[in-house]
């Protein structure tokens, strides 16, 4: 198996050298050359499979340059009960007739994020340690990334994480679990402008390859196709939960800011697995829902991203958007190219709705879409508290809101949750009038000493920080 860019111009690389590079030196995304595909026969002997070797089973058709012994134990190290909270690691809530939640929010810090950043920690560390090498990491976090990062790396040998996060704009859970840390190799870096800013540096930075390569600078976004492969390990798991042995399809709602998550979903439907449809839900910032309803991708400005009670996609810049329309273009890679560097660079927006390719996209890939606002949210956690006895927070609420219109009788619909509603404490007290639960091992975070650096969203600027950091660090 071999990995190419969205824009054609990154040769042909290895799953551990996408693992460390991150974004493709032409400034697009890796992705497979093709999907592997799997079969029924194939998935009849996954099914009763444990999350770990599940995850072994699935990556190993992506994974040509680490031993099979070694990615397995990486597997069963990184799927652990004691670290996810139940053996079954992304387990089934059943809501109501067809209507389930999948569990993705039991891991170290509360938020979906870890399923994939929990293995892309042990990795990075497993491959640095064979090539003795070393690896500064860029990140941008719009409020989960930031944290599952961190605490997946903290202590890692070899390994720097400088994570930027819009200055102000995450919750206060957020935040005091990001800052808090004192980890020697964790900065955090708060950019005084919204998540896209920060998103933007990651790409400048690492376009600038001198300095990517002087520094190696390494990311953990999404934009990282390790993050997206090991997130479709959890759509098998929950097919295989909600099918219960039956071979029809299921549908999965997935709240959406970056398309990271649905991406995931998207590639585990190319591989074969039966997903009728992949429903995105999105908050006010509805860039996403527009272009699936239209066909038409416009950014918004910085002013004109909303600051909403689903902060975590506040966003206005998809970046895993590109892959999914480099297959809607037939793999065309210098038309992606021209869409997302030319197009976007130079009016801020690209139009596809007279593409016949964008016409039949609901059909060849199922997608649907919506939207959800803050009364919305305020509802369906009532809701879903007075029907269900359980409480979610705003993005799964979101997902709720809009799976709920493209529920189908015949079909299972899985709603993926997102994270804990604590971390979203003020929005939670307005919708229920209480505090929501808080793991013990999280009282009094808030109240912790922080490490956090204030800079302007300036790619040089941080580029310097790094640099400084990375010379004491080596004196």
């Amino acid at each position: 198996m071999h990995y190419v860019s969205t824009r054609g111009h990154s040769g042909r690389k290895q799953f551990c050298e996408t693992l460390l590079e991150g974004l493709a030196q032409d400034g697009g995304l890796y992705v497979p050359e093709t999907y592997p595909h799997v079969d029924d026969t194939m998935l009849d002997a996954w099914r009763a499979l444990s999350y770990p070797s599940l995850a072994f089973e699935v990556l190993s058709l992506y994974v040509s340059d680490i031993p099979p012994a070694d990615l397995k134990a990486i597997c069963e190290k990184t799927y652990m009960p004691e670290i996810f909270g139940s053996p079954d690691i992304t387990p089934l809530r059943k809501l109501d007739t067809g209507l389930y939640l999948q569990q993705l929010s039991n891991g170290p810090t509360l938020a979906f994020k870890d399923m994939a950043m929990q293995l892309l920690g042990n990795l990075i560390e497993y491959e640095l340690a064979r090539r003795h090498e070393e690896l500064n990491i860029l990140g941008a976090t719009s409020g989960d990334t930031g944290s599952a990062a961190e605490y997946a790396m903290r202590g890692k040998k070899g390994v720097r994480v400088f994570m930027m996060s819009p200055h102000g704009r995450m919750s206060a859970f957020q935040q005091a679990q990001m800052f808090s840390l004192q980890d020697d190799n964790i900065h955090n870096i708060a950019i005084d402008g919204v998540f896209d800013d920060c998103q933007d540096i990651v790409k400048r930075v690492s376009s600038d390859l001198e300095f990517k390569r002087r520094h190696r600078i390494g990311a953990v976004n999404s934009i990282n196709w390790v993050r997206i492969v090991a997130q479709v390990v959890y759509y098998f798991s929950g097919y295989f939960q909600a099918s219960e042995g039956r071979s029809a399809g299921v549908d999965v709602t997935v709240p959406s800011g970056n398309f990271g998550n649905i991406c995931a979903g998207h590639v585990a439907r190319m591989m074969g697995l039966p997903i009728s449809r992949l429903v995105l839900a999105t908050n006010e910032n509805d860039v996403l829902d527009e272009f699936f309803r239209t066909g038409v991708y416009r950014v918004r400005s910085r002013a004109d991203t909303l600051e909403t009670s689903s902060p975590s996609m506040d966003i206005s810049k998809a970046s895993n958007l590109e892959r999914f329309v480099f297959d809607l273009l037939d793999r065309d890679a210098s038309r992606t190219k021209s869409l997302f560097d030319d197009e976007l660079r130079e009016r801020g927006s690209f139009d596809l709705s007279g593409d016949p390719r964008f016409v039949t996209a609901a059909t060849r890939f199922g997608f649907r879409s919506g939207k959800s606002t803050h009364a919305d949210r305020l509802a369906t956690i009532r809701d879903t508290w007075g029907r269900y006895n359980t409480v979610v927070d705003p993005h799964t609420a979101d997902g709720l809101t809009v799976g709920r219109i493209h529920t189908a009788p015949e079909t299972p619909m899985l709603v993926l949750e997102t994270a804990q509603p604590i971390k979203f404490a003020a929005t939670m007290r307005e919708a229920l009038g209480r505090q929501p639960d808080r793991p013990q091992r999280f009282d009094g975070i808030e109240d912790l000493p922080r490490r956090v650096k204030v800079l302007p969203p300036d790619a040089q600027t941080v580029k310097n920080y790094i640099a400084d950091v990375v010379q004491a660090a080596t004196c």
